[in-house]
């Protein structure tokens, strides 16, 4: 008889893992026992203190270079690094999304409102606790963020892929005001994200199918094996570029890459607006994690298959999100194709292909991230009767009216277009440095011009803001609760702080970009 051989487990190496996971089932307690006056504050204080304590841990496992659970969880500088910057950015939108729940009403319904029968009882349902519900959805997406940083074989990676998914398709959906929008926007993601798990998985099968026929290797989708079966493979297999290409429209969806980011402008108008930065934020921060680990571990040796292609992608990527940016009228959806662009630049520091291209990419989504929840947390507070105020013609005078908060959005603008001084072009040239030093020059070329039609939309929020003069329908910004104005002062202090001095991130990033094989 075979003896069962378990697999060994560090269970302080995946502390950071299982602390947000066992704080998304206590949130799911929370909400059964605790009363409803209550629910909101100690959700939000639990939710803030597992994050804290996740990032704890994930900084007393610095140094650490691992593979555990039977080889589905690499820890690592990389996995260490953006489980850091996951639970840092995540932090932020926690209170953004506090702010707006504790307010009477708040920018969530709760799902009794969303079925309740008459309008009398909708409102009851708001006015009485609110979506407390968002938090363990929220911790429940964060966990399972840091798992998809740090897997190491496509089917744990696909796993981690659905439990972070599936809360925030819930997320989109409770917005208060502007419901049927939220909800429509909620059912977009989650159908399109449905079709992109099962092009995911598609080609997890056929990756499994290829290592299955190489001689004289065992079968397997860890990354290890993968990249050993690309190594022995025959000249043209057919089962690797099609299991690569299945995989990569997954990943590619979840970065908001063109052509799969034809659901990120609907959805990140629809959504809450702190569920939009939490998006913006966290998720590319997750996406482009798994990226990179899944194309310089597991296929690093075809690299000269899917340079070409992914480079096309990014190229695409990057005109999409410039050209269409500059049509828009409504701010968050500007931002959304903000977000596409900046997905582009991305990617051109991912096939770079070397050290100084995956520390490039780990700085530019910290960078992003600070700069993106600044931008956002703005948004939440240029109000008006009807709620938050996004159409661009409503911001025309904003800088007569709050040019406090009008200053800062151009600040933060500014570093979106990559003005020096901003962590915007610090970013920039980190990523654009690393492509010319790896020989994409074509990438950077085509970076440089797609930035500079990026920044005409940029700019034209900035003259409206400044020289309009303001009207009768200006709102004007509310005045943030501690939780909204601690977010907006970290995002702006971090994008001036990395923009002027970046050379202490810049030396973290550089120092954790090695890969555990």
């Amino acid at each position: 008889m075979t003896e069962l051989k378990l697999p060994s487990i560090d269970y302080a190496a995946l502390a950071p893992i299982l602390i947000m996971l066992g704080a998304a089932l206590v949130g799911v307690l929370i909400e059964a026992f605790v009363p409803r006056r209550l629910r909101h504050a100690v959700q939000l204080g639990a939710a803030l203190l597992a994050v804290l304590a996740a990032l704890y841990f994930v900084v007393d496992n610095a140094g650490e270079r691992q593979i555990t659970i039977g080889g589905a969880i690499a820890v690592d500088g990389p996995t260490l690094f953006l489980q850091g910057a996951i639970l840092v950015l995540a932090a932020m939108a926690l209170l953004l999304i506090g702010e707006r729940s504790i307010e009477r009403g708040g920018a969530f319904v709760a799902q009794a409102a969303v079925v309740a029968g008459s309008e009398d009882d909708r409102r009851q349902a708001e006015e009485s606790g609110g979506a407390t519900e968002v938090y363990p959805l929220t911790t429940f997406a964060i966990g399972g963020m840091l798992i998809f940083v740090a897997a190491n074989d496509l089917l744990t990676m696909f796993i981690s892929l659905e439990v972070f998914s599936l809360p925030l398709y819930l997320l989109c959906a409770l917005a208060r005001r502007r419901r049927l929008l939220s909800q429509e926007a909620a059912m977009k993601y989650f159908l399109l994200g449905a079709y992109a798990s099962a092009f995911f998985l598609f080609g997890v099968a056929l990756v499994y199918g290829f290592t299955s026929g190489i001689p004289g290797r065992t079968a397997g989708v860890d990354f290890a094996t993968i990249h050993a079966a690309v190594a022995d493979s025959p000249s043209s297999p057919v089962l690797l570029y099609a299991g690569m290409a299945l995989l990569a429209i997954g990943l590619l969806f979840k970065a908001a890459a063109a052509p799969f980011h034809v659901w990120t402008p609907d959805v990140y108008q629809g959504a809450p607006t702190p569920v939009t930065a939490f998006m913006a934020a966290c998720t590319k921060v997750a996406a482009f994690g798994a990226l990179l680990r899944v194309f310089y571990v597991a296929f690093s040796g075809s690299a000269w298959n899917f340079t070409p292609v992914l480079g096309t992608v990014a190229i695409l990527t990057m005109l999409v999100g410039a050209v269409l940016a500059v049509t828009q009228t409504d701010i968050k959806r500007l931002l959304a194709y903000s977000s596409i662009a900046n997905a582009g630049y991305l990617l051109v520091g991912v096939l770079a292909l070397n050290k100084e291209g995956l520390s490039g990419t780990m700085f530019y989504l910290v960078a992003y991230g600070f700069s993106v929840l600044a931008a956002f947390a703005v948004v939440t507070l240029v109000r008006d009767a009807d709620g938050e105020a996004t159409h661009l013609s409503r911001w025309a005078g904003l800088g007569r009216r709050s040019p406090f908060f009008a200053a800062l959005f151009t600040f933060i603008l500014l570093a979106f277009a990559g003005i020096p001084l901003t962590s915007g072009f610090t970013s920039k040239f980190a990523v654009f440095g690393a492509a010319i030093e790896g020989g994409q020059s074509w990438l950077v070329i085509a970076g440089v011009l797609t930035s500079m039609i990026l920044a005409f939309p940029y700019l034209r929020v900035v003259v409206m803001m400044w020289l309009s003069e303001p009207g009768e329908s200006t709102p004007t910004v509310s005045v943030p609760g501690g939780l909204t104005a601690a977010a907006l002062m970290i995002g702006v202090l971090a994008t001036l702080v990395l923009g002027v001095a970046p050379g202490p991130l810049l030396d973290l990033a550089n120092g954790a970009a090695e890969f555990v094989r």
